[in-house]
């Protein structure tokens, strides 16, 4: 079976859409943008028909200026609306996966990212301490046991879905902490979100 072969094109997608749901209704929306950050969030609606008072289905797409190529870095918001109405309609008529080939083609294309050593590698500004009482003297709160680990509110998506938020272990010789794609083939995963740790102990996006 070639890589692609289970992923259908836009126009095929939205061609068996059309096909499957002649009265249907498409919806997107900007639910977050950031210029400065540059990045959008976008939420798409699916009804099956007009008699639907509620959507069928709701998904989102993730678009984050600095994973874009830069011929694409203009249309990202465009591309992101298109991405989020793909899986919408994928959600609600199944049979597929959520992808497009044209999102699958530009993934097979880019380099595959080396794997990340959590624990010797220093990403940005992300502050490391040898021991909790040297992050203490910093003015960094050390975060104690697991439990009391605190996790951002604002969840990030890519375009795979929801990330997952993991970070180092109190006791970790380098400190890091960031979101991270549930894509499972690596090759396929979207840039992590990397955290910044500041003084008052909140987590802060890493600019």
């Amino acid at each position: 079976m070639a890589f692609m072969d289970n992923y259908e094109g836009n126009k095929e997608r939205t061609d068996r859409w059309l096909a499957t749901f002649p009265k249907g209704r498409l919806e997107a929306h900007i639910v977050e943008f950031n210029a400065d950050k540059g990045y959008v969030l976008v939420q798409a609606k699916a009804w099956r028909d007009q008699t639907e008072t509620e959507p069928a289905g709701i998904d989102y797409a993730y678009g984050y200026l600095a994973a874009y190529p830069d011929k694409m870095k203009r249309w990202m918001v465009e591309d992101s609306c298109t991405s989020a109405l793909m899986r919408v309609m994928a959600l609600v008529m199944g049979n597929t996966e959520k992808a497009t080939k044209e999102v699958m083609a530009s993934i097979k294309t880019e380099t595959p990212a080396a794997d990340y050593d959590y624990w010797t590698t220093k990403h940005g500004d992300v502050p490391s301490y040898a021991t909790s009482a040297e992050a203490e003297e910093s003015g960094t709160p050390s975060f104690g046991s697991s439990e009391d680990t605190w996790v951002p509110n604002a969840v990030p998506a890519c375009s795979h879905g929801a990330m997952r938020w993991n970070q180092s272990k109190p006791d970790a010789a380098k400190s890091w902490g960031g979101y991270f794609c549930s894509e499972k083939v690596k090759a396929m995963q979207c840039t992590p979100r990397w955290y910044v740790l500041r003084s008052t102990g909140q987590w802060d996006p890493q600019v």
